[in-house]
């Protein structure tokens, strides 16, 4: 249940950036998100709304994160496991344990309920191929 009591603002924002710096210097997944990421500025403001609305007021964010994932190409699930691995390094070393906590346990929900959808729009697609 979001609540704005967990952190502020300024918390979201700067776990967002150091998150996604992280990600951008990765080897694994810095040249798959430069590839389908094509203006950093938007996309840090969508996932600093996405993680407002999950951690504190629910109401800001309004995207749909699940068609956007299943639309990539040759994702794994050691590409998840990756981007699990670099969110907990970076919610690891949060000077409010609280937030990183909640947040790491949120980013393993979210990790496992979009590489569901993602094998299931792929069996999906393979089914439609083979008929």
């Amino acid at each position: 249940m979001p609540t704005a009591d967990l952190c502020t603002e300024e918390e979201i924002v700067q776990l967002v950036n150091c998150f996604c710096e992280n990600v951008r210097k990765g080897e694994v997944l810095g040249p798959i998100f430069s590839q389908h990421v094509k203006d950093w500025v938007t996309h840090l403001s969508t996932m600093v709304d996405f993680w407002s609305s999950t951690l504190r007021d629910g109401s800001r964010f309004r995207g749909a994160p699940m068609p956007k994932h299943r639309a990539l190409p040759g994702l794994s699930f050691d590409l998840f496991e990756c981007w699990l691995m670099l969110f907990r390094q970076t919610t690891g070393v949060l000077p409010n344990a609280a937030l990183g906590q909640r947040t790491s346990e949120l980013a393993r929900r979210i990790a496992q309920s979009l590489w569901h959808g993602y094998q299931t729009s792929q069996d999906a697609h393979k089914l439609v191929g083979a008929a």
